[in-house]
């Protein structure tokens, strides 16, 4: 009988050891490996909600902003990310999503400037409104954004080592069609301020960079034509993914030696020289 007791007693002591060592585990990976925090603009649809998912799927804690409150809230349920109704032509409603982040996480990481509109229309039936507005959605915020954060790291009493924004660009900053002069103003905008953001935010640890797309599919990708595919060197259009694996890779600590670089996803169409036969 004493044996038995003692073994009972013995078996009691390894369980609860056991499950103070598990506590103390899971307790020091949540200390030691906090959740990283990233805001996507215009994550309601197309890339940035691919985005939005590809960054909840790695762990992240994610935000994302749009002016779209229905797609909005449906790829927030569908994620689990913070959606915060917001336009972001408006400065007003840029800070308000900001300091909403600061609060509720205390720094941002990352932020990814994904928003944008085209517009394309003829020059002479187009407005210099219209070219405003595009200017407005497509340029503007980033620079916004990243003055806001500038400022919020600035004023941090323990610097955060890590830093983030990637600016998306387009191909069209450095080819374009006719009717598209806003769009291409905007993203040839984007792609200069990002060097100009590089040297500006190193001080406060942030490597900016860009990526400019070429097609991406964001609608029915089975519904494309075999010449969609055939014409692109890797044969085959875009996807949203591939934005969003360069985004993933970007935001890896190891790779802070790439900074202020305008990264081309285009299946190789911008560097295809072309004569009609």
């Amino acid at each position: 009988m004493a044996d038995n007791y003692i073994e009972k007693q013995y078996e009691q002591y390894q369980a609860r050891k056991s499950a103070w060592e598990k506590s103390q585990a899971t307790t020091h990976r949540k200390k030691t490996t906090p959740k990283q925090r990233v805001l996507v603009t215009g994550g309601a649809q197309g890339i940035g909600k691919c985005l939005v998912e590809s960054f909840v799927k790695a762990g992240w804690q994610v935000a994302f902003c749009d002016n779209n409150s229905s797609a909005g809230t449906f790829t927030a349920t569908a994620t689990g990310a913070t959606f915060i109704n917001a336009d972001v032509s408006k400065e007003e409603d840029l800070n308000r999503c900001m300091q909403l982040l600061f609060k509720a996480w205390g720094d941002i990481d990352v932020i990814i400037n994904n928003a944008g509109i085209g517009k394309f229309v003829s020059i002479t039936e187009g407005s210099v409104e219209a070219f405003d507005t595009v200017l407005a959605t497509n340029l503007r915020p980033a620079f916004i954004l990243s003055r806001l954060l500038a400022i919020h790291r600035k004023e941090l009493t323990t610097p955060n080592p890590f830093g983030r924004i990637i600016n998306i660009s387009s191909t069209r900053y450095l080819m374009s069609e006719p009717g598209s002069e806003g769009y291409a103003a905007s993203k040839g905008g984007i792609t200069a301020l990002t060097h100009a953001l590089a040297l500006s935010l190193s001080e406060w640890n942030i490597t900016v960079n860009c990526i400019a797309p070429g097609w991406i599919e964001t609608g029915d990708y089975q519904a494309l034509r075999k010449e969609d595919h055939e014409q692109h060197p890797s044969k085959r259009v875009g996807k949203p993914e591939d934005i969003a694996k360069m985004c993933l890779f970007l935001c890896q600590k190891e790779n802070d030696f790439i900074n202020g670089e305008c990264i081309t996803i285009d299946g190789g169409m911008t560097k295809k020289m072309y004569y009609i036969p």
